[in-house]
C-alpha cells in the first residue's frame, strides 16, 4: 500500500489504476489532494470534468481515525449525486491504494471569508441561503454531515454551494463505522452540536447546529462557543450560551440573530426542524417571526447558567436522534397557492377548508399561502390600481385576509403561517419554482371553474401537477381531485 505518509510517497506523474497523478494541490493532515487525469476512459463515455484525487494519510498504517472515516467516505459519496455535492468518479481499495476520485471544483472554500468578517449582512444571507440549500438536498438523501465548516463549503460559478469531506458523516442507510469503532465524540470543536457530544449522529438538525456557529462567527467576527480543544471545554456549550450577536454588532437585524439564536438552541427540538423551513425563512427574513431571542443584549444569568449546568453534568441516557425521514415527515412544508383575484369565492372558501384538513393531520407542517400577481413579459407594469393603491400590497392584504380563519381554526404559532406575493408573467411557472426553491412538500390549489376559462387561458393546475416535484391536491367547488 502506498498511501501519503508511507514509505513509498506519490509523485507527479504515477499512475494509480486508471489516473495518472499531475499536480499535489493541498497537503492536509488527513489527506492530500491530487489533480488527476484519466488515462483509459471506458468505451463511449462522456469526457471528464476536472477530476481530484483523495489520498489518506495514513502514518505507519496504524491511525484508525483516518483509516475508519475515509472508509466512511468511501461507503457515502457513491451514494450522493446532485449540484451540491462533488461527482463522484472512482475509489481505490484498502489493500491496494485507497483514494476516491471526485470532480474538481475549482476556487476557494468559505474558509478565507472569515478573516473578512465580520460580512456585510446581505452577504451573509447569500452564504446561509446557498448552505441551506445544500444541507436540504444533502438530508433528502438521508446523510447528515457532522463536519459541517467554512473549510468543508466550496461554491460553484451559479452560486450554488458544494460540501465536501463526508469522513465524519452518518447515511441512516449505511453501516455508522465511526460510532461502532469508537467512544469518544466525533467532531469539530468549534462547530459540535450539544447532541453530538451525548454520542447522537443520526440528527440532520446537528448539521443546522454548525451552520448557526458559521452565521455567528462570519455576523460578529467572533466564534460563538471559542475554539475549545478538550471534552470539558466543548461541554461548555451545553449550559453558557453565547453573546448575542447585537450585543457584539450594532447593526446585527433582529431577524439575523434571532435566525442564529434559534439555530444555536442547545435542545434540537427548539431549533429549526429542517433546513427546508430555515431555507424558507431565509427567502424573506422580513417574515421570521421574532422571540425574545431577537432582543437580547446579554448572555443569561448567573442563575440559569447553574441550573443548566447541573441538567448538563446529571447522569442521563443518550437523547435519541431524530432520524432525516422522520423529521421530514413530522415537518413537512405545506404550500396553499391562492388566486385571490379571479376564483370564485365558493372555491376560495374549499381551498380554505381543504387547507385547513391537511395541516391538522401534520401537527409540525409549516404554512406557506402564495399568490401570484400576474406581470406583463413585455413593456411596463402598472404598479398601483386606478385608485393609486399599490397592487402588491392589495394583494398581500387579500391573501391575509383570506388565511384569517385558518389562522384562528388552526392556531399556529408565530413562524408556521407566513405569506408571499410573487410577481411573474406565469403563474404555474412561478408556483412551481416557489415550490422548488422551498422544498414544499405539498401543494394545494385551486381549479379554473370555467370550462371556456381553461380552453383559452390553460390551466395552471395541471401544469403544476405535471411539472412539480412534490405531491399536489386541485381543489374544485364541491369537490377534489388528487394529482401527484
Amino acid at each position: 500500500m502506498a498511501a501519503e505518509g508511507s514509505a513509498a510517497p506519490l509523485a507527479a506523474g504515477q499512475l494509480i489504476d486508471d489516473f495518472r497523478l499531475e499536480e499535489r494541490l493541498h497537503q492536509g493532515g488527513m489527506a492530500s489532494l491530487w489533480r488527476v487525469t484519466r488515462v483509459n476512459s471506458p468505451p463511449g463515455a462522456k469526457p471528464d470534468p476536472p477530476l481530484i484525487m483523495k489520498v489518506p494519510r495514513i502514518k505507519g498504517g496504524e491511525d484508525p481515525a483516518t483509516i475508519v472515516g475515509f472508509e466512511v467516505e468511501q461507503m457515502i459519496m457513491p451514494r450522493l449525486t446532485g449540484p451540491h455535492v462533488p461527482r463522484f468518479v472512482a475509489k481505490g481499495d484498502f489493500t491496494r491504494q485507497p483514494y476516491i476520485v471526485m470532480e474538481h471544483i475549482p476556487g476557494e472554500t468559505l474558509r478565507p471569508r472569515l478573516d473578512r468578517a465580520p460580512l456585510p449582512v446581505a452577504e451573509v444571507l447569500d452564504i446561509a441561503r446557498a448552505v441551506a440549500a445544500a444541507l436540504q438536498d444533502l438530508h433528502r438523501q438521508r446523510v447528515v454531515h457532522l463536519d459541517i465548516k467554512p473549510s468543508n463549503v466550496l461554491f460553484r460559478a451559479d452560486g450554488k454551494a458544494v460540501l465536501i469531506d463526508f469522513g465524519l458523516s452518518r447515511h441512516e442507510q449505511l453501516p455508522d463505522l465511526l460510532e461502532e469503532e469508537f467512544t469518544i465524540p466525533m467532531g469539530t470543536g468549534p462547530y459540535i452540536s450539544p447532541e453530538q457530544l451525548h454520542y447522537v449522529r443520526g440528527d440532520p438538525r446537528s448539521d443546522l447546529f454548525a451552520l448557526g456557529v458559521m452565521l455567528y462567527h462570519l455576523s460578529t467576527g467572533r466564534r460563538p462557543f471559542g475554539s475549545p480543544d478538550s471534552i470539558r471545554g466543548l461541554r461548555k456549550r451545553l449550559y453558557v450560551d453565547p453573546v448575542p450577536p447585537r450585543a457584539r454588532r450594532a447593526d446585527c437585524p433582529p431577524w439575523l440573530q434571532e435566525l442564529i439564536l434559534k439555530c444555536l438552541e442547545i435542545d434540537p427540538a427548539q431549533r429549526y426542524q429542517s433546513a427546508a423551513q430555515l431555507l424558507l425563512d431565509l427567502q424573506d427574513p422580513q417574515q421570521i417571526a421574532l422571540s425574545a431571542r431577537a432582543a437580547l443584549l446579554r448572555r443569561s444569568g448567573w442563575l440559569r447558567r447553574g441550573w443548566r449546568w447541573l441538567f448538563a453534568h446529571a447522569p442521563e441516557a443518550p437523547a435519541a436522534a431524530q432520524s432525516v425521514a422522520a423529521l421530514a415527515q413530522k415537518n413537512p412544508i405545506v404550500m396553499a397557492a391562492v388566486d385571490v383575484e379571479n376564483a370564485a369565492s365558493a372555491l376560495l372558501v374549499q381551498l380554505r377548508d381543504t387547507v385547513q384538513r391537511l395541516v391538522l393531520t401534520e401537527p409540525g407542517a409549516r404554512l406557506a399561502c402564495v399568490s401570484v400577481m400576474r406581470t406583463a413579459r413585455i413593456g411596463m407594469d402598472e404598479r398601483t390600481d386606478a385608485q393609486g393603491q399599490s397592487r402588491h400590497l392589495k394583494q398581500l392584504v387579500a391573501l391575509k385576509h383570506w388565511a384569517r380563519p385558518l389562522h384562528k381554526a388552526l392556531k399556529l404559532e408565530e413562524g408556521r403561517l407566513t405569506f408571499h406575493v410573487l410577481e411573474a408573467p406565469d403563474a404555474a411557472t412561478a408556483i412551481i419554482e416557489f415550490a422548488r426553491r422551498n422544498e414544499v412538500d405539498h401543494i394545494v390549489m385551486g381549479a379554473r371553474g370555467s370550462r371556456a376559462l381553461r380552453r383559452y387561458l390553460g390551466s395552471v393546475s395541471s401544469q403544476v401537477v405535471a411539472q412539480s416535484d412534490c405531491s399536489v391536491t386541485v381543489v374544485r367547488a364541491q369537490q377534489r381531485v388528487v394529482g401527484e
